[in-house]
This record gives C-alpha cells, sequence and structure tokens, in this order.
C-alpha cells in the first residue's frame, strides 16, 4: 500500500512568494521587548505582524493564493470564510487584484473586523454573517462555492496559502544573525504554524517551535495527540482567530513533524497579557495574537538565557471587549468573585454586610437585589473585586459566620452565566 507523502513548502516557493509580495505586506519588525526580556531573563523578541497594513499576517496567504489564480477563475469571483483577519486579507486583495468575492464571517466577530473588511474591499466585496463559529461560516461559504463554481479561498488548508505564511519564518532568519532558540506561534488553523515551522526546519533546525493554542480550542493539540486530525465537538469562541474545531489536514501533517511541543493557554491569561502588553508596551493585541506571549510563563525556566521569538500576529480588537477581557483577566488571578449572598430581611443588613464582612480593599463591582417572599432572608448576587487572591478565604468564613453566605459562583460557571 502506498504511503501518502506528507506536503512541506519548499524554499523556493516561499522565495517566490516573498517576491510576490514585495508591495503588498510589510517586511514587520523584529524588536526586542525590554520588560519580558528582564522579567525573564532572555531575550524577548517580538515580530510584530500586528503592524501589517491589515493588522495581521493574513494578507501574506491570501494574496499568494488569490495572484495565483487563473484570469477564468480570476474572472468568476472567489469566496471565504473567515473570523476576521482571513477576511480582512481576502478583502484587501480582492481590491488590489480587481477580484469580487463574497466573505462569510461568524456572528461572534467583533464589529471592528467587520468593518475593515468592507473598508478594506470597498465594492469588491460583500460580507455575509453565518453561524455562531468559524465553521458554521464555512461550510455555508462551501455551499455557496459548490453552486456558483467560483474559487475557495482557504484561510488555510492550502498550499500557496501556506507558503505565503511561510514567509514570515523566512524573514525572521533574514532579520537576524542571532541564533533563536524557541520561537512561540499561535495555532488556529494552522497555516502560520506549518509555514513558518517548515522554514525553520529548513534553515534553522536547532530551533524549537512551540504552538500556542486558547485553552477553548485545542484542536492541533487533540489532532497530535490522537494521532489523526479530529474535529472538535464544542469550542470556547472567545479567541476568535484561533478558535477551530478542524485543523487544515496538510496543516495537521506538517505541525505532526515539525513542532517540538504545543501548549494550551487559559483565556483568562491571555486576556491578562492583552492588558499587560497595554499597559506596559502600549502595543494593542487581539486575544490570539496575544497567545504566543501568554505561553512565556510556562517556560519560565527553559527559555532563560535564550533567544525566544514571539509571533504578534494580530492586532484587531475591538474595543467594546474590553470589559470583557478585565473580568476573564481578573476571575483568572482569582481576584473577582461571584457569591449569593442571603441578607436577612431586616434594617442595616446591607450596611452590616459592607462594614463588617467586606475586607478594607474588598470592591462591590456588582450587585443585584431581588426581595422575594422569605420573612427570613433576601438572595442577591454580589461581584467583589480583592486585592490579594489571599483575601478570599477569610471573606467566606466572615460570611458563614454571619450567615450572610448563600452560594459561592465562580465554580459554577453555566449558572453563573445566567446571573450575571
Amino acid at each position: 500500500m502506498e504511503t501518502k507523502q506528507t506536503y512541506f513548502p519548499s524554499l523556493d516557493n516561499v522565495k517566490a512568494a516573498s517576491e510576490n509580495l514585495k508591495g503588498v505586506s510589510s517586511i514587520t519588525p523584529l524588536s526586542k521587548n525590554f520588560n519580558l526580556s528582564k522579567e525573564l531573563e532572555a531575550t524577548i523578541l517580538f515580530k510584530r505582524e500586528d503592524l501589517q497594513v491589515v493588522r495581521s499576517y493574513k494578507i501574506r496567504g491570501a494574496y499568494n493564493k488569490m495572484s495565483s489564480l487563473s484570469v477564468a477563475k480570476k474572472k468568476r469571483g472567489i469566496v471565504c470564510a473567515s473570523a476576521g483577519n482571513h477576511a480582512q486579507g481576502v478583502a484587501l486583495s480582492c481590491k488590489l487584484l480587481q477580484i469580487k468575492g463574497t466573505i462569510y464571517m461568524p456572528s461572534p466577530t467583533p464589529n471592528q473586523k467587520i468593518n475593515q473588511v468592507k473598508m478594506f474591499g470597498e465594492d469588491f466585496i460583500e460580507v455575509v454573517i453565518e453561524g455562531d463559529t468559524f465553521d458554521d461560516a464555512f461550510n455555508a461559504a462551501k455551499i455557496e462555492c459548490d453552486s456558483t463554481n467560483k474559487t475557495f479561498i482557504h484561510p488555510f488548508n492550502d498550499k500557496k496559502v501556506i507558503e505565503g505564511q511561510a514567509t514570515v519564518g523566512l524573514e525572521i532568519l533574514n532579520q537576524t544573525d542571532k541564533k533563536i532558540d524557541y520561537v512561540f506561534v499561535a495555532i488556529g488553523g494552522g497555516g502560520l504554524s506549518s509555514g513558518l515551522s517548515s522554514m525553520f526546519k529548513c534553515l534553522s533546525s536547532k530551533t524549537k517551535i512551540i504552538g500556542v493554542e486558547p485553552a477553548g480550542a485545542p484542536s492541533m493539540l487533540t489532532s497530535i495527540r490522537n494521532k489523526k486530525n479530529t474535529t472538535l465537538e464544542k469550542i470556547d469562541s472567545f479567541v476568535d482567530g484561533a478558535a477551530v474545531k478542524r485543523v487544515g489536514d496538510l496543516n495537521f501533517a506538517i505541525c505532526q513533524q515539525n513542532l517540538h511541543d504545543i501548549i494550551t493557554v487559559p483565556e483568562g491569561k491571555i486576556c491578562q497579557t492583552i492588558l499587560d502588553l497595554y499597559n506596559k508596551d502600549a502595543i494593542v493585541v487581539e486575544p490570539a495574537g496575544a497567545l504566543s506571549i501568554a505561553a512565556l510563563d510556562f517556560f519560565a525556566d527553559e527559555i532563560k538565557g535564550k533567544n525566544v521569538v514571539c509571533i504578534v500576529s494580530g492586532s484587531n480588537n475591538d474595543i467594546t471587549r474590553t470589559a470583557e477581557i478585565k473580568e476573564r483577566a481578573l476571575l483568572y488571578a482569582n481576584l473577582k468573585h461571584y457569591f449569593i449572598v442571603k441578607f436577612p430581611q431586616r434594617a442595616g443588613a446591607l450596611k452590616e454586610f459592607v462594614a463588617e464582612i467586606l475586607g478594607p480593599n474588598d470592591d462591590i463591582t456588582h450587585f443585584e437585589y431581588t426581595k422575594k417572599n422569605n420573612r427570613t432572608n433576601g438572595a442577591a448576587v454580589v461581584g467583589l473585586e480583592l486585592k490579594s487572591s489571599r483575601d478570599l478565604q477569610p471573606l467566606i468564613h466572615r460570611m458563614k459566620e454571619s450567615n450572610f453566605f448563600g452560594d459561592y459562583l465562580n465554580d459554577k460557571p453555566d449558572l453563573l452565566q445566567v446571573l450575571v
């Protein structure tokens, strides 16, 4: 029985893609981050793909693929599905190449990304909102392709797309003479990780490539553990640029051989990284763009004294998500807590709770009270922000001792989602 050989992007094809992208994509900076370098006692370099004109590396693969189409295929038009960044790359490519395109996007996509897609594509594109996840939008886009004979521009499972994304790796190796010990790269469908890792395997084989996925969508890690490409039944779509139920078949085969390790990072940790980058470095990143940096703490001992590159893959963040990002970061840090508090039905109960139960640094951030028919107690959902995670157990002890404690909701995410 003949064994199917894994496709790897060749150096010649990636160099050709790099030439093809001249004047379209930027050669983005490879810059040292002084805060993290000092904190981790390593040389931490950021590959700033967030500074591309479409604010992500996706223009590379989209344009490389679309420019390779025949005249007939360009005339018929294209269709794609995307949670945002691929859509922007496709939209700009449509305008530059004067190709008509239909772009399917899932409903949770931030408005900022939808508006950017329309801005880049102008009259050459139409945006269709479909489904709750990337996979829903993908399926709808494929149906249109089948019925209209248009070309589908896959966000990751395509040789020309992979070769376009691989130019990120080629650029990094051309931008420094120093030995690169580690590269941390976000994984969504696997286009960037498969292309970049192939260039390092070819030109810097001792560099360890670490793939990073959100904990709520570990599609590549699951597939590699199962030794076959595996579709997840359910994912958390918060990290919208890296949340897919199934990675590409081409991408899986490459990453299975090229990646040194894969790590999943909790969404709350990603959110804290977004806030830290903004507050300390004035860098704005989207959740997927923070993934590679959020993984560094988990490798702190291993990377000490090493040269490390993090791919900052995108900065298309919607400012309306800031409250949710802060909330998730506080929950992850064990500083935000929700309770059902049973207030005795008597005057002064709330004053007693604030003055005697809460600590001097505790802050009420949420309070929703509904008086029931119970003559003894009235329940309220109360959100508290603490200065230190060590304050939690003493707080719970005081609540129980004075009969204010009803329930702790952080351990009941489904109930918390309904009540808050």
